[in-house]
């Protein structure tokens, strides 16, 4: 924000809720499926397929975040792109993206500014608009999105729809998030990269769609955990998965991490959250799309194993503990 800014220094009690709401939409541009933006009762958004893939999700300031951590423009990218994974796991797109800010009234102007701007550049990134949401007074900044997506006349890739002979396979990374806050936690300013992945993390979107167009039988997006979250299709396909440990080789990064760290990086790759990395099954004789790499098997049975045996470590992230 410009020293030359008259609210420079304020927070929001100064201004008022619809003063931030203004401040959070002047001078954006929508994307051509926007009708109508924020202003109304309501948005209007095109959707030419007929159907429209929705997602919500929400992160909380000490339980998702921690501004000592994470820059405010960090925290809105990283909302937008947990959304944004959602819905290309389904095999569409992200168009719109509404959002809902609580934050206690002596919140600077500038954080709420910074985080406004982190997400519209998420949602621009991938040509998609913020067309409304809602503002609230609470104990701590809370951020929570509802994403809409396109199928563009294709048929959504469900968690339910793996078999038997299945390959499976992963895009995007794997473990660095988790590796990221390792080091926030240890205080170690050695893994800047990892820290960063942590901080904003970096989904594989145009891999969900070439996974829909190759043929993908079933896809999710690992956010709480690659065992834990193909322990979900698993369930939701009434199938087993085994992983090969030996296709999950961690990244050079993570194996440095680790040993500085006292901490097992296949631990990281197995459990880790918060990477938005992208996990679908195809077909056995199918080519894999650019991106994706096979880890894995379709089996007969229940829940995940690796190398063959019952992972016996935590699986990932749960919201309650």
């Amino acid at each position: 924000m410009s020293s030359t800014d008259p609210d420079a220094g304020r927070t929001v009690a100064d201004i008022g809720e619809f003063a931030v709401i203004e401040r959070a939409i002047a001078g954006r541009r929508q994307p051509d499926s926007t009708l109508l933006g924020p202003g109304d009762d309501a948005a209007v958004v095109r959707a030419a397929d007929g159907r429209v893939v929705v997602s919500s999700d929400m992160l909380v300031q000490g339980r998702h975040f921690r501004f000592d951590w994470s820059t405010p423009e960090q925290v809105g990218r990283k909302a937008v792109a947990q959304n944004g994974a959602d819905i290309v796991s389904m095999g569409a797109w992200p168009t719109a993206f509404l959002v809902s800010l609580g934050c206690p009234p002596e919140t600077p102007v500038a954080l709420t500014d910074a985080l406004t701007d982190g997400i519209w550049a998420e949602a621009q990134s991938l040509g998609a608009g913020v067309v409304g949401g809602d503002t609230v007074q609470s104990e701590q900044v809370v951020v929570s999105i509802t994403v809409l997506g396109d199928l563009g006349g294709a048929d959504a890739v469900l968690r339910s729809g793996a078999r038997p002979g299945d390959q499976v396979a992963v895009a995007g990374r794997l473990g660095w998030s988790a590796a990221g806050l390792a080091a926030l936690l240890a205080e170690s300013e050695g893994f800047p990269e990892l820290v960063v992945a942590h901080q904003v993390p970096m989904p594989p979107y145009r891999a969900g769609l070439g996974a829909a167009r190759a043929g993908a039988t079933a896809m999710t997006d690992v956010s709480d955990g690659l065992v834990a979250d193909l322990g979900h299709l698993c369930t939701a396909s009434g199938v087993a998965v085994d992983l090969d440990s030996a296709r999950l080789g961690p990244a050079p990064q993570l194996v440095a991490a680790a040993a500085a760290l006292d901490a097992d990086p296949l631990h990281w790759v197995l459990t880790g959250g918060e990477d938005h990395a992208l996990a679908a099954t195809f077909p056995a004789d199918t080519a894999l799309p650019d991106g994706w790499r096979r880890i894995g098997a379709v089996r007969e049975g229940s829940g995940v194993t690796v190398d063959g045996r019952s992972w016996t470590g935590a699986g990932g992230w749960q919201s309650f503990d």
